[in-house]
């Protein structure tokens, strides 16, 4: 298997692994953190979607997607942290004035997990926020010591995933998930 990890401006691949099965059903887009919350509940149904197309034809897209051969099998959401609401979360500190990127949702396409799409798609991330100039990246994975994270609640990754990519733990942030804490995690790209 060998994963190629590339910009997500194939908004038919983004659907495949973020939309909904019913084309009319409110399902997140992956766009919970990328745009304000009062925007994001607004959304409804279809208009999801119709925005993940549009960020998708934006620069820089909304994430990355990787692929096995042909096949989409992993998302990952990265971009301006400045242009998330993770600049204005009360649960996740700012630690300083660098502009740095975020990267937030990680998910493997069923069927293709357990397979080390997750390292890949950090890594792609991590390259796709440096070749736009970031100068650091942030994540903020939940710090599970090793226990098993319900699947549901996996995409924010966990420690050692964001360790394993080179990012070191900075500060604890007061956000909770899956009743473990989340840490803010962070790799200079400088």
């Amino acid at each position: 298997m060998t994963i190629e990890v590339r910009a997500a401006t194939a908004f038919d691949d983004v659907k495949t692994m973020l939309g909904p099965k019913r084309p009319d059903a409110n399902v997140c887009w992956c766009l919970s953190y990328r745009i304000p919350s009062k925007d994001n509940l607004a959304l409804r149904g279809q208009e999801r979607g119709q925005l993940a197309e549009l960020l998708c034809r934006q620069d820089p897209p909304p994430g990355v997607l990787a692929y096995d051969g042909d096949e989409v099998v992993g998302w990952a959401a990265v971009h301006p942290k400045a242009d998330t609401s993770f600049a204005r979360n009360r649960k996740i500190p700012h630690v300083d004035d660098v502009d740095v990127w975020s990267v937030w949702c990680i998910r493997a396409r069923p069927g293709h997990r357990g397979k080390g799409i997750s390292h890949h798609l950090l890594r792609g991330a991590v390259e796709f926020a440096r070749k736009h100039g970031a100068p650091a990246i942030e994540g903020y994975p939940v710090d599970n010591d090793g226990k098993k994270v319900d699947l549901t609640m996996a995409y924010v990754g966990t420690r050692k995933l964001f360790e394993r990519a080179g990012f070191s733990k900075v500060a604890d942030t007061d956000s909770v998930l899956n009743g473990f804490p989340r840490v803010l995690m962070r790799l200079d790209l400088g």
